[in-house]
């Protein structure tokens, strides 16, 4: 690991706002401890949305996610119920509000924050992260949706028109503000009333949504027209279901951790259903099968840790993201699905044996790029900023 320069008052005062007693956090504190650092000083999301959080001159502030947390989660989607999946407009409005109330208060108090208000804006928002990364040229899979002024979507007629002039029968519909698949299905059109969709979205008898752990299809067009219909005040996003390389039988793709610029942790998702989440029934693949795959295609993996950090580089004042990378059957074409400001929980996983972060965790590595940042930052190009 990259030392910090020796003398107290050198090394970053660290402080991290997430949830206190979560996973991510205690991992985050390890790593902190492995580098023979102070222990970072924890600020609760819930202080931060109560407008009880201070911050202090020198310090270094980390943002992590403010999921898993009943009573944040419920001052932010304004439901008790963490199982539903009605509520991230909401969410969005208010973290991002938070986020922007926060990162005034560190700069204020002349502290550093590691995730920018603006880019964590775009980054939770599919179809403003679709079109950063289509105008930047990053590949990207069609969609009707991209960009700060493609059209609202109201419900499953304007899916169904939308997917029609794009000449999509098959494609992803995600609320916009979703994340780990949460609201996510994937729709197969095959004529007027033959309509299919892949999810894990549960519609009870009342017509509420509930997330579940179960991978399901419905059959009936008055079902996915319900769902969708029901999900669409929140925001959707529609893209191009492209199909995917495969490893061993099951669908596959990667996600790549980007820390300062540079990319530092792969892993291959596998999934016999569309969607590769791991609560969802996805297991983790074999990266050296994926890079031998890939040499045998004609094709090299430092192209995909290029485009994964041209995927990055449209966000250059957030210090780490999780890169979601489509590869084609061929594996020799990719596409960019998206792009998570909290995308690095990945226990047990080590960085790739090439680069500068062999060995570390993805914690570690977030730590041992801090110098690497700093020397970034005067050569940092504008920020893609938020929604126009």
């Amino acid at each position: 690991m990259r030392s910090f320069p020796s003398g107290q008052d050198r090394e970053p005062r660290l402080t991290v706002v997430g949830i206190p007693g979560n996973r991510r956090l205690a991992l985050f504190q390890d790593a902190v401890r492995a580098a023979g650092l102070a222990p970072a000083r924890e600020v609760g999301w819930l202080d931060v949305l109560r407008g009880r959080a201070g911050f202090g001159a020198g310090e270094t502030v980390r943002l992590d996610s403010p999921g898993e947390d009943a009573e944040v989660d419920r001052l932010l989607r304004g439901t008790d119920d963490q199982t539903r999946v009605e509520g991230t407009g909401r969410w969005y409005e208010r973290f991002t509000a938070a986020a922007r109330d926060l990162g005034r208060a560190v700069t204020a108090a002349g502290a550093e924050l590691l995730d920018d208000p603006d880019e964590l804006a775009v980054l939770f928002d599919k179809r403003l992260t679709h079109g950063v990364l289509d105008k930047a040229g990053v590949r990207v899979p069609l969609s009707p949706t991209s960009g700060g002024a493609a059209p609202a979507v109201s419900g499953w007629d304007d899916v169904r028109t939308l997917m029609a002039e794009a000449g999509l029968r098959r494609a992803f519909v995600k609320i916009a503000h979703g994340s780990s698949a949460s609201g996510v299905l994937a729709v197969r059109t095959a004529g007027p009333g033959r309509v299919s969709a892949i999810t894990s979205v549960e519609l009870d008898g009342s017509g509420r949504l509930f997330n579940s752990l179960r991978v399901r299809r419905y059959t009936a067009e008055r079902e996915v027209a319900a769902i969708i219909d029901t999900l669409a005040p929140d925001g959707l996003h529609i893209e191009q279901w492209v199909p995917k390389g495969t490893q061993e039988g099951r669908a596959a793709d990667l996600r790549v951790v980007v820390v300062a610029g540079r990319a530092t942790h792969a892993v291959v998702r596998t999934s016999a259903s569309p969607m590769t989440n791991l609560h969802l029934g996805g297991a983790r693949g074999d990266l050296d099968a994926v890079r031998s795959t890939i040499d045998a295609a004609g094709g090299s993996f430092s192209t995909v840790l290029t485009m994964c950090e041209a995927a990055a580089a449209r966000f250059p004042a957030t210090h780490c993201v999780g890169v979601d990378l489509l590869p084609a059957p061929n594996w020799r074409q990719y596409a960019v699905a998206e792009v998570n400001a909290f995308g690095d929980l990945l226990p047990g996983l080590t960085g790739l044996p090439e680069r500068e972060a062999a060995g570390l965790d993805t914690y570690a590595a977030q730590l041992s790029a801090l110098p690497r940042r700093a020397d970034r930052t005067a050569a940092r190009p504008r920020p893609c900023g938020g929604p126009a």
